[in-house]
């Protein structure tokens, strides 16, 4: 059998290197540049004040976002705006509860919102400056969650609470504030509490410790949230002007505000001119839409500002500060 020839490869035209000898340049004076000499940072020394530590900072990507955000936020303050905090527990957790407890007793936060693991951290951490458990070895043995005092108080905190008209936030603080705990200064709900603070609750049944225990009341919770929900979006409605941080919430905070924030446009108020500030050690999906970008689409300025809270957070409130000291 004869073997077919190979047909020959079709000729191709040569590709030829380039010629650069004909390229055009021009003037770097003329030319846009997105880095210019005034925007660069500042050498650092020791014993440097905060206020010439921020100002030494780059005008450059997040630097200038963090600038733009406390700016956002003194302005709001200035301009008798709410500033409203929707944040999970890991702020707690990272030490930051005295700093945002401070925050509403100088009238900084017009109000919070948590979800259900903030009340629990946030409790234990008052009734015995200790909180968060290794997860791990209590879950092997399924002892994981189950502090006694937590579940106890917590839920006939909710169970009275919700009975007597209150949403979650405020049954928990409220009962926290009677309770006299000794550690009661490193309370956000205690601190709510004695400002006349709105904190609002938000719960996933089933997420949280204290579910597990006997003293639940499955129908307590979803009443309290749903009231908590309904003032959450009263909030939201008045705040034209103002700010929505999130911290560190994922997914149930960006989830309720946005409803929030739709419910209270259905209801005719437009919530135009609104700044959304999303911090987080990562950026996640439903903060940069639900948060950032589309609550901001017909008027207002979203902001990501990414790292860690314990370093983050006093460092933005610090350039709040020092951006209402400069106007008064």
């Amino acid at each position: 059998m004869r073997r077919r020839r190979a047909r020959p490869a079709r000729s191709r035209r040569a590709i030829a290197p380039i010629d650069p000898s004909r390229v055009r340049t021009i003037p770097l004076a003329r030319r846009p540049s997105k880095v210019v000499a005034a925007t660069l940072g500042k050498p650092v020394r020791a014993g440097l004040a905060v206020r010439a530590l921020l100002d030494g900072l780059p005008d450059i990507l997040a630097a200038h976002e963090l600038r733009e955000a406390a700016a956002r936020i003194a302005r709001a303050v200035r301009g008798d705006r709410l500033v409203v905090l929707g944040m999970g527990a890991h702020v707690i957790k990272v030490g930051l509860g005295p700093l945002i407890a401070d925050l509403i007793a100088r009238g900084r936060l017009g109000a919070i919102a948590m979800n259900g693991a903030c009340l629990i951290h946030d409790f234990e951490l008052a009734w015995g400056g200790r909180t968060s458990e290794d997860v791990g070895p209590g879950l092997d043995r399924g002892t994981f969650g189950m502090a006694h005092e937590t579940g106890a108080f917590l839920n006939q905190a909710i169970r009275e609470g919700v009975r007597d008209g209150l949403g979650l936030g405020q049954a928990v603080a409220q009962a926290m504030l009677r309770e006299r705990l000794p550690f009661a200064r490193t309370s956000i709900l205690i601190a709510a509490a004695r400002a006349g603070v709105p904190v609002t609750a938000h719960v996933a049944i089933g997420t949280d410790i204290i579910h597990m225990h006997p003293g639940v009341d499955g129908a307590a919770v979803g009443l309290g949230s749903l009231r908590d929900f309904h003032l959450l979006a009263g909030v939201v409605a008045r705040l034209a002007g103002g700010v929505y941080l999130n911290l560190g919430s994922a997914v149930v905070l960006p989830e309720v505000f946005v409803k929030a924030l739709n419910l209270a446009r259905n209801l005719g108020h437009p919530v135009r001119d609104l700044t959304t500030i999303d911090m987080d050690f990562h950026r996640h999906y439903r903060p940069t839409v639900n948060v950032v970008t589309r609550p901001t689409a017909a008027g207002g300025r979203g902001i990501q500002l990414t790292g860690h809270h314990e370093i983050m957070v006093p460092l933005l409130w610090a350039a709040a500060e020092e951006a209402l000291a400069r106007r008064r």
